[in-house]
């Protein structure tokens, strides 16, 4: 064993994954009996048991619907509803739970958005995304550019997988309006400067979004220090549930924004003649709420923060760290991105196999991993390949679980050569 294999061994006992591990019920079954081998984090992360308690004990003790109910679940479920609210703002460091918006997932908050944008926008405006967004950050543009005769145009990246900082400062004009761009790539790993982006473009009085969906499972964000005019998210990546999403958006922006949607609790005043909107941050939450998954949201983020996070960046960078030393152990394997910033995310193609057959062999090993476009075809198109193969890592995987990847890759391999 090299010195950084025996480092990664290292970091990995001092966290106690194995510890962790029996927090998700999940992780301990069989698939095709063989032991689950769960790399398909970037798409959907597991649940623990903390979440999955919490959402139980809402349907058991305190389901009502929230806010005007005049009785005690009532009031149960709306301290809980808006209690998960308050620990989604202290995780971003928002300055107020008015500028947290519930949503169902990353897809809608940028929808959101781009919609209330759309009256800011004039024909010969431009949208800058990046090659390497998810179209969820690429289509609401697209929609809203066709509406308003604005132009989506595309930051270009490098052969490694990088941001290209001098196409950024190239395109970046007085005809810019919005740049909306994802902090971490859901194919790449790569993290992008957005601290350097964010700055440049507000310089230029530019509105700002940043896709924080593959960011937050791996580190925290200071929305207040990244001072990005919204950020968005998706529960079901940050290990709490499916339905529902974070949309962060500066009060006064928000203020100035549109309704996205109309029906009840968005509304202050109805009458057939004048309806009026409520406050913030309900103006923009119409309609029943996704109450028990806000709960299970506010959950997952208390579990997190009562992990060392330190030590799980670590831990995860320890699994990327041989990862990629044993990459040149199977024949024809070549990664796609190489940046030097990326969270454990490992897309890769193998020399004469399909990314989905490669994706059907490891399933029969019992490893879970992701193939296709991953929602990026620009960025597929970009490498001139159809889709890839993609492992994404969390910080409960372990180093067995990689030597597993790597060793059923090479029965792939052999299998097909």
């Amino acid at each position: 064993m090299n010195d950084l294999s025996m480092a990664s061994t290292a970091t990995q006992k001092a966290f106690d994954v194995q510890a962790i591990r029996r927090d998700f019920p999940i992780l301990s079954q069989q698939v095709n009996g063989k032991p689950l081998v769960y790399l398909d984090n970037g798409a959907s992360a597991q649940k623990p048991r903390s979440v999955l308690d919490a959402m139980d004990r809402y349907y058991r003790e305190m389901h009502s619907n929230v806010h005007r109910g005049a009785h005690t679940l009532g009031d149960r479920a709306t301290a809980a509803f808006e209690g998960a609210r308050e620990t989604v703002r202290s995780f971003l460091n928002a300055g107020s739970t008015r500028e947290i918006i519930w949503t169902k997932g990353t897809t809608e908050a940028i929808n959101l958005v781009a919609n209330g944008l759309a009256p800011k926008l004039k024909a010969g405006d431009e949208i800058l995304v990046s090659h390497m967004e998810h179209h969820a950050n690429i289509v609401p543009w697209q929609m809203i550019a066709e509406r308003t005769g604005a132009k989506v145009v595309p930051i270009q990246v490098t052969p490694a997988g990088e941001l290209d900082l001098e196409s950024f400062d190239r395109l970046l004009s007085d005809r810019t309006r919005v740049l909306a761009i994802t902090h971490v790539s859901n194919v790449l790993g790569t993290i992008n400067p957005v601290n350097e982006l964010v700055g440049k473009a507000k310089a230029r009085g530019v509105i700002t979004l940043l896709d924080g969906a593959q960011a937050v499972p791996h580190f925290q964000p200071d929305v207040q220090a990244l001072d990005c005019d919204f950020y968005v998210f998706s529960s079901h990546k940050l290990f709490g549930p499916t339905g529902i999403g974070v949309l962060y958006g500066k009060a006064a922006l928000l203020e100035d924004m549109p309704p996205y949607q109309g029906g009840g609790e968005m509304i202050e005043r109805v009458s057939f003649e004048r309806t009026t909107w409520n406050v913030l941050p309900y103006k923009f939450e119409a309609g029943t709420p996704a109450i028990a998954e806000a709960v299970g949201l506010g959950a997952a983020i208390d579990y997190l923060n009562g992990l060392d996070r330190p030590a799980m960046e670590a831990a995860e960078n320890a699994l990327m760290v041989r990862a990629n030393q044993l990459v040149e152990t199977v024949p024809g394997m070549s990664i796609i991105g190489t940046a030097k910033q990326k969270v454990p995310v490992m897309s890769f193609k193998i020399e004469g196999l399909h990314p989905s057959d490669v994706g059907t062999l490891l399933d029969q090993q019992g490893i879970a991993i992701r193939t296709g476009h991953h929602c990026a075809m620009p960025l597929m198109d970009f490498y001139g390949v159809p889709g890839t193969a993609r492992a994404s890592f969390a910080f409960y995987n372990t180093l067995d679980e990689v030597e597993q990847l790597f060793t059923a890759l090479q029965k792939i391999q052999r299998l097909f050569a």
